[in-house]
């Protein structure tokens, strides 16, 4: 299950918002028919999460906290609490709470972001902006991946071109 685009959208004055088709898509696909909300931990958006990933990253996250440490029982009831189940109604359209929207700056206008196996909310009114410039994401993208051919590793001309460019930093 794989969720990429940003796709704008806004919220109703009850705070309803219509999960955008290509994502619905998606998670009927995948048999999936709920999702857990949740406020991200480093930034000021939502993350909704079908619930099979909700269930993998809860295992993981329990394996990797003891019950008997009292500060990883913090860890593990501060990231479980302040969630929601959400369900779709008939049309695609789903409440978001006005805590939530109250932690994300949410007012009307919103931006989702498709981040692989989860969907991120943004308000667009913000002025953060999940974005590097141009410049650091390449930047960023070299340092991550080195120079190695990860878009097409087959393509012969790429891997020559980068053999060259190793010779000639040596």
């Amino acid at each position: 299950m794989r969720f990429f685009g940003n796709i704008e959208a806004k919220t109703d004055a009850k705070g309803r918002a219509f999960l955008p088709a290509v994502f619905r898509k998606v998670l009927s696909m995948s048999g999936e028919d709920s999702l857990i909300l949740r406020k991200d931990i480093f930034e000021p958006c939502l993350v909704l999460y079908p619930q099979s990933v909700w269930n993998e990253r809860m295992d993981t996250l329990r394996q990797r906290l003891s019950r008997w440490n009292r500060r990883d029982q913090m860890i593990y009831r501060q990231f479980v609490t302040d969630v929601e189940t959400i369900t779709l109604d008939g049309n695609g359209r789903f409440l978001i709470p006005k805590r939530y929207m109250k932690m994300a700056n949410i007012e009307q206008q919103i931006r989702f972001t498709g981040m692989d196996d989860c969907i991120e909310i943004w308000a667009t009114e913000s002025e953060e902006q999940p974005f590097m410039s141009a410049e650091e994401f390449s930047k960023a993208m070299e340092e991550t991946m080195g120079t190695e051919d990860f878009l097409f590793p087959n393509d012969q001309y790429s891997a020559t071109e980068t053999s060259k460019s190793k010779v000639e930093r040596v």
